[in-house]
């Protein structure tokens, strides 16, 4: 019994420290935050990354070491956490996204975080024990299998598109496809005396003269962190014709401004205009435990960050990524895409059905630890990567896979309890910064 207490203790001081400000400044979208993270435990593994990176903490990491506990990491990699985009070469691309939680650390989180939740998630499907590890095992050998070939094509440039898919991967790049522009805009704005502005929907905030201007300040600032490649290579005006207030959305999204941002497109024709996001940034998960003051003192603040990490992570990415500050506080901004398209698992109920899916997937993270995008201007990370995960595997390739794939039951097991006790700890009134009613 004081283990437990222990335990739901720790799970509700760290919620609690890591989302802090914004608990106070919007309880009530915490609230709706910890409800969905009630539904499940996957649903709770999404939303505690700062819980998962304190186990981190306390783990003795067999495979980092002074190269590999320095690799570009996605932060927070579970199973959904992939899809379409259109990349800045105009090609749709499917490959891991929202990349929130990206940082520097150890190579083997990442697959500890997605071995986990697909244990979660197949957890949730009924599946046999021994079809979760062999699933577990088709994911780490392509990740192993694609970093192989970084160490021996160094000009590598895999990606999954159209051209090269198949199955499930190839249907989402084919729903992205089939999306339109034209649909996004007339979802989110009309067209009044000849000139696009936002619809009231509901969903949004009309700002003050005040917060406009500030706002469209930060806009201008923003420019600026956009690499020059991209802002000769588009003929975009950039003419700012809108600026609305929103609530963040997703489970991992809660209390955190955001604003849209209508541009004039690459014409001043009107089914060209242009929908940009400006998410407030949150501190990634894994800099809680990340001590290496080369990495910690490298960003400027958490847009910056977010941002340098993308585009080291995600080759040819959003051509209109970039960071600014309002009031001091740091903002990513992002193309609101019609085509970007999430995979879903709904349809996934059967091993041989998920097997491909998990070989691309692991192929597709072995991609964002190995492959550097043209536009990156860091120098965190001045090796090779690929020879080092190589090399640290390599030792003992047999211990390291039964190693992850251990972890990932074991720790499915722990969010199972830990999902348990965080319900509790809600519905009792225990995390006092958000009210359970």
């Amino acid at each position: 019994m004081a283990d437990t207490d222990s335990r739901q203790q720790h799970i509700v001081s760290t919620l609690v420290e890591a989302h802090q400000d914004l608990m106070e400044v919007d309880p009530l979208a915490f609230r709706a935050r910890f409800r969905k993270m009630a539904a499940d435990p996957y649903a709770f593994y999404r939303g505690s990354a700062a819980l998962f990176y304190t186990d981190m903490a306390e783990l003795d990491d067999a495979w980092a070491d002074e190269r590999t506990g320095r690799v570009w990491i996605h932060g927070d990699l579970h199973a959904e956490n992939f899809g379409t985009y259109m990349s800045n070469q105009g090609r749709l691309t499917f490959d891991v996204n929202d990349f929130d939680e990206a940082y520097v650390g150890h190579f083997s989180w990442d697959l500890r975080r997605f071995v986990a939740s697909l244990t979660l998630l197949c957890w949730q499907k009924a599946l046999p024990s021994r079809a979760v590890r062999d699933l577990a095992h088709t994911y780490l050998e392509a990740y192993l299998g694609r970093v192989e070939d970084y160490v021996d094509n160094e000009q590598s440039t895999f990606a999954f598109g159209l051209d090269n898919a198949e199955g499930s991967i190839y249907r989402v790049l084919q729903q992205a496809r089939a999306a339109r522009r034209t649909g996004l805009l007339d979802s989110l704005t009309l067209i009044e005396d000849y000139e696009r502005t936002f619809r009231d929907d509901g969903s949004i905030r009309a700002l003050d003269d005040d917060e406009y201007a500030e706002v469209a300040d930060a806009f201008e600032r923003y420019l600026g962190t956009v690499p020059d490649s991209e802002r000769s290579r588009r003929r975009v005006f950039y003419r700012i014709k809108g600026i609305v207030g929103k609530k963040g959305f997703g489970i991992g999204s809660a209390g955190l401004p955001t604003y849209n941002v209508l541009i004039e497109g690459f014409d001043e024709a009107q089914e060209n205009d242009i929908i940009l996001t400006m998410k407030q940034s949150n501190i990634a998960a894994p800099s809680r435990i990340v001590r290496d003051e080369r990495v910690r003192g490298y960003f400027e603040d958490d847009g910056h960050r977010a941002v340098i990490s993308q585009r080291s992570l995600q080759s040819h990415t959003d051509p209109f990524l970039g960071y600014t500050t309002i009031r001091g506080v740091s903002f990513v901004v992002s193309e609101l895409s019609p085509y970007k398209r999430d995979l879903s698992w709904d349809d996934l109920t059967e091993p041989e059905q998920m097997d491909p899916v998990l070989e691309a997937l692991g192929q597709a993270t072995a991609k964002i630890h190995c492959s550097t995008d043209e536009d990156s201007d860091h120098d965190l990370v001045p090796f090779r990567t690929e020879t080092a995960i190589m090399a640290a595997v390599d030792r003992d390739r047999d211990g390291f896979l039964e190693d992850i794939v251990g972890f990932g039951e074991a720790y499915a097991d722990t969010v199972r309890q830990d999902h348990a006790l965080f319900v509790d700890a809600f519905r009792e009134g225990l995390i006092s910064a958000v009210p359970a009613a």
